[in-house]
């Protein structure tokens, strides 16, 4: 049996051979093959119901935390949001980070209103029990251009803690601008990272660019608060 892949903004040589090293049409290419090529892949691929969920995000700011930890009405409020940043080498033309906001983490494709999206979520996460985490791999100390980016190991010291449950028990506290609860002890992470302020030399510019964030998340939500009830309203960051 012959299986073939599937791959995305890539060039073809005449012989059909591919040229990885042509960024002519994006730096960022995606494949996809048979999951039988995994050999530890699990078949058929079916699991349980997740005990948590992430949502991925990379704050050019410098201001959101390394993780914290959402209710559901910040889940739901975060997820119709969708924030994040464009970083360059993923998209053609992106020399900086650019902030982007995308309802579901995926806009182009919703169907519904975004929160009909997010109230289901909210179910399921009630009825699973199910804890929902915001993880940033962006910036810290500073925004980008002064600040430094998250280490990719502390990254998955956080992944580490999430998915053997040690996050769930440690110290956590509100974040008075965002309102969710950061955490503020994980294994493998010094403590003064995990809470953006304490990493900025001038606590002021870490206030003003927090408000800065706030209000563009409010001025992006206010297409959506239509359709979302008083809670997940409660739930976006005071704005200035």
């Amino acid at each position: 049996m012959r299986f073939g892949a599937v791959l995305e903004n890539v060039v073809l040589e005449e012989d059909h051979t591919v040229d990885f090293a042509d960024t002519s049409i994006t730096q960022n290419t995606r494949g996809a093959y048979p999951i039988e090529f995994i050999r530890s892949a699990k078949i058929p691929c079916v699991a349980g119901h997740p005990t948590d969920i992430i949502f991925l995000t990379c704050d050019a700011f410098g201001v959101l935390p390394p993780v914290s930890s959402l209710s559901p009405a910040h889940a739901m409020y975060h997820f119709i949001s969708g924030y994040t940043a464009r970083v360059a080498g993923t998209e053609m033309g992106v020399t900086e980070p650019q902030v982007t906001f995308s309802p579901c983490f995926g806009g182009p494709f919703l169907m519904w209103h975004p929160s009909k999206y997010a109230e289901l979520l909210a179910a399921k996460m009630q009825r699973h029990s199910t804890r929902v985490w915001l993880v940033n791999t962006g910036w810290i100390g500073g925004a980008y251009g002064t600040g430094k980016r998250i280490k990719l190991g502390h990254t998955r010291a956080i992944i580490d803690a999430i998915h053997d449950g040690t996050l769930a028990q440690t110290k956590r506290q509100r974040d008075p601008v965002f309102g969710f609860e950061v955490v503020a002890e994980c294994p493998g992470v010094p403590p003064q990272l995990l809470v953006p302020r304490e990493t900025w030399g001038d606590r002021g510019a870490y206030d003003a660019g927090a408000a800065k964030l706030a209000n563009l998340f409010r001025e992006n939500f206010k297409a959506y608060e239509g359709g979302v009830s008083v809670e997940v309203k409660g739930a976006e960051p005071v704005g200035s």
